[in-house]
């Protein structure tokens, strides 16, 4: 499936919603895991506002690839931002999206905090 790198240097981007656990199958409640690591897969939403537009994306993270406290309205980086397009039937309905994913989120309220050394 192709991939997209997402660029975001351009952008700010702050925590909408807290990391939740992402469910492969809500019947079951199976957890989704990473295909390579078997890591937990976590959402997190974010608000992500460039060129004078503002859009709330639900990013998918390895668990261990969250870091720092993402309560909302914390500021964030995203390491390795990709777009997935899809499209399946459910149903006899046709759908479509696009999905991101990340290595990592990380807090930048941290380094926002700690005093710049002289």
């Amino acid at each position: 499936m192709r991939q997209i790198p997402v660029d975001t240097s351009g952008a700010v981007v702050m925590v909408a919603k807290s990391p939740q656990v992402k469910i492969r199958d809500r019947r079951t409640g199976e957890v989704a895991t990473d295909a390579e690591t078997g890591a937990k897969l976590m959402t997190v939403d974010v608000m992500f506002a460039a060129n004078e537009e503002v859009e709330i994306l639900s990013i998918t993270v390895p668990e261990p690839g969250i870091t720092g406290e993402l309560a909302m309205g914390t500021p964030v980086a995203l390491t390795g931002l990709i777009a997935r397009p899809w499209e399946n039937d459910f149903n006899g309905q046709k759908r479509h999206g696009i999905a991101f994913r990340a290595v990592a989120v990380t807090s930048l309220a941290d380094a926002a905090a700690r005093p710049k050394a002289a």
